[in-house]
């Protein structure tokens, strides 16, 4: 059993108070004032060891830089004295030299004279054959001349009389390219316009069959009635939900006839929704919008707005489940459907997933350049610590605290060597 506190009351003031409590509060003052004391007289012998290292240190500069200059002062003399035996044999073999080039010389000189007599005759005889040459070239131009001057004259007489003729047949020709070139150009844009809407049209049902591999793409063959694309929403638990349609324009120009064809389309598929997917947009719109109950954006704009009308249609079918057999319900629906704040909470998602999708990237770049200066900063800092850590060591040795991550690890307790 433990020992009862004893209870202390204050003569003056009443207050009770255990002296325990008391003394144990004294004797912890006690312990921190001499553990501050220690831990001053620590750190009075640790600046005297750093001071006494930076001497140290000193001394080892001085040392090395004293035998620097002894070093130096070595390499000069032997310097000196290479140099001047160099030039001791250096002038010995420049007077043999000498005289060696000297008898070279008088021999060169006598060779030379006989070499230029020798090309003065060849010089001479040279400019006798070049005279020669240019007299027989001379001869020869001249005769050549007056036969082609005979040649000339009848060929200009028998191509003044086909001229008439070849200019004829050369302008017919010129006319026929001319109409072959414009049917050819006509034909081409025709081709090209073309092969851009299919293009986009493949692009599309791509894109939809890649994102929703559930739901039954199917494309309208070229030269049957219908839109482009018809896209049937299936739920998770393999449920029609309702179709989108989706026509592709690639023109220069925005029709509204599209807009009536494509809603007479979406009744003969029994489509709840329409799509017209373009490049240019109609008078007013700059932007992807309803337009008499289709949607119209562009291709770029299709892909959030596929993923928000597909939405839209799987919480249709499941209110439609909820409410089966409620008229009145449906209605309201429908004209949720077709109403103003469908149209605008959609063009708020659609907006909200284009700006989320370009922050993403924005963000995902900026932190990968971020990441790769942090990584190239903090390895030059550990490299400089290292070798600032190994320049210490070397100098002071075992005198200065080790650091156990810039160490060797240490073999276990138990370990026997080998």
């Amino acid at each position: 059993m433990s020992n009862p506190k004893t209870q202390i009351t204050c003569p003056n003031c009443g207050h009770c108070f255990y002296a325990e409590e008391a003394l144990e509060k004294q004797l912890l003052a006690k312990l921190e004032q001499d553990y501050q004391q220690k831990a001053a007289r620590q750190a009075e012998i640790l600046n005297q060891q750093r001071a006494a290292l930076e001497q140290e240190k000193q001394k080892l500069a001085k040392l090395v830089l004293d035998q620097d200059q002894l070093i130096k002062h070595k390499v000069e003399e032997e310097k000196k004295q290479l140099l001047e035996m160099a030039r001791v044999k250096a002038e010995q073999g420049v007077a043999q030299r000498l005289m060696a080039l000297e008898a070279e010389n008088k021999a060169r000189r006598e060779e030379n004279l006989k070499l230029q007599k020798m090309e003065v005759e060849l010089l001479k005889r040279e400019n006798q054959l070049k005279e020669e040459q240019e007299r027989m070239q001379i001869e020869i131009d001249k005769r050549l001349f007056e036969k082609q001057s005979v040649i000339e004259a009848k060929v200009r007489m028998a191509e003044t009389e086909k001229s008439e003729l070849r200019f004829k047949e050369y302008e017919k020709k010129l006319q026929d390219q001319r109409k072959l070139i414009e049917e050819m150009k006509r034909r081409s844009e025709q081709g090209s316009m073309q092969m851009q809407g299919e293009v986009q049209e493949l692009a599309l049902e791509d894109f939809l069959k890649i994102h929703f591999p559930f739901d039954q793409i199917a494309q309208v063959p070229k030269g049957v009635r219908g839109a482009d694309v018809i896209q049937t929403v299936i739920d998770p638990l393999q449920r029609e939900c309702g179709k989108i349609i989706f026509e592709s324009k690639r023109t220069k120009a925005f029709s509204n006839d599209w807009i009536s064809k494509l809603k007479a389309d979406q009744v003969d598929q029994g489509a709840e929704l329409a799509v017209i997917v373009t490049e240019a947009m109609p008078s007013g719109m700059s932007r992807f919008g309803e337009k008499m109950g289709v949607w119209i954006c562009s291709f770029h704009e299709v892909k959030s707005l596929a993923f928000v009308l597909r939405e839209m249609l799987l919480r249709t079918q499941s209110v439609k489940v909820a409410q089966e057999n409620k008229g009145d319900k449906m209605e309201l629906i429908y004209g949720y459907l077709t109403g103003v704040e469908f149209k605008q909470r959609v063009e708020a998602i659609v907006d909200g997933f284009s700006e989320l999708r370009i922050e993403l990237d924005r963000e995902k770049n900026a932190m990968q350049r971020l990441w790769k200066t942090r990584e190239k900063q903090i390895e030059k800092i550990i490299n400089n610590t290292i070798d600032m850590y190994g320049s210490i060591k070397g100098i002071a040795g075992s005198s200065i605290e080790s650091i156990p991550s810039l160490e060797l690890p240490q073999p276990e307790e138990g370990e026997d060597d080998d």
